[in-house]
C-alpha cells in the first residue's frame, strides 16, 4: 500500500506528492511520520535566527503527557517541528506568515534505544524533497546538543500553548 503525504493546516497548503515508504530514512533509521500534520498542534514557535514560522504537533501519546505536565514524556510520544520560511504579508505588510516549506523534524521518545541522547531520536527531512538531513548517524549531536540547556524539561524546550 503506497501512502502519500498531503500536508494540510490553516497556513499554506503543502501538498508532498511522495510516497513515504519511497522517502529514504534519516541517517539513524528514523522514518517519516506521514500523518504529523493531523497530530494535535502543541504550541507555535519562532526561529529567530533561521527566519522560520513553526508549529509543533505531537502524537496521542505525547499530548495527553504534555497536558497531564508528565516529565518526562513517556516512551512512544513523537514531536514534529514543522517549520516554513517567515514572510510579510502582501497586503498587510505588518503581518508575517509561513511562506516556502523548509522541513520538518522529528523528537521520538525511547528512553532504552536513545539513552545517549536523553531518551530522545531525532530526525530532520528537509526542502519538499523531504530529504533525510546529515550524512551519518552523528548528526544528532548537533540535534541533541542544542537541547542540553533544557535538559531539566526532558530535553523540550516546547510546552502546551495555554487557551482559555
Amino acid at each position: 500500500m503506497r501512502r502519500f503525504i498531503l500536508v494540510c493546516t490553516t497556513l499554506p497548503l503543502l501538498a508532498v506528492n511522495i510516497a513515504a515508504a519511497d522517502l529514504p530514512a534519516a541517517p539513524n533509521g528514523i522514518t517519516m511520520f506521514p500523518d504529523y500534520m493531523s497530530w494535535k498542534v502543541v504550541a507555535p514557535s519562532y526561529r529567530e535566527d533561521k527566519g522560520h514560522i513553526r508549529i509543533i504537533t505531537g502524537n496521542e501519546i505525547a499530548v495527553t503527557a504534555l497536558r497531564a505536565g508528565k516529565n518526562p514524556l513517556p516512551d512512544g510520544s513523537v514531536l514534529a517541528k514543522v517549520a516554513w520560511k517567515a514572510e510579510k504579508h502582501p497586503n498587510f505588510p505588518v503581518a508575517t506568515e509561513p511562506g516556502a516549506f523548509a522541513q520538518v523534524e522529528f523528537m521520538v521518545k525511547d528512553a532504552k534505544k536513545y539513552k545517549d541522547t536523553g531518551g530522545w531520536g531525532f530526525a530532520r527531512f528537509v526542502g519538499n524533497g523531504l530529504k533525510p538531513y546529515g550524512k551519518d548517524a552523528s548528526f544528532v549531536n548537533e540535534c541533541f546538543g542544542c537541547h542540553l540547556p533544557v535538559a531539566k524539561n526532558d530535553y523540550l524546550f516546547t510546552k502546551i500553548s495555554k487557551t482559555p
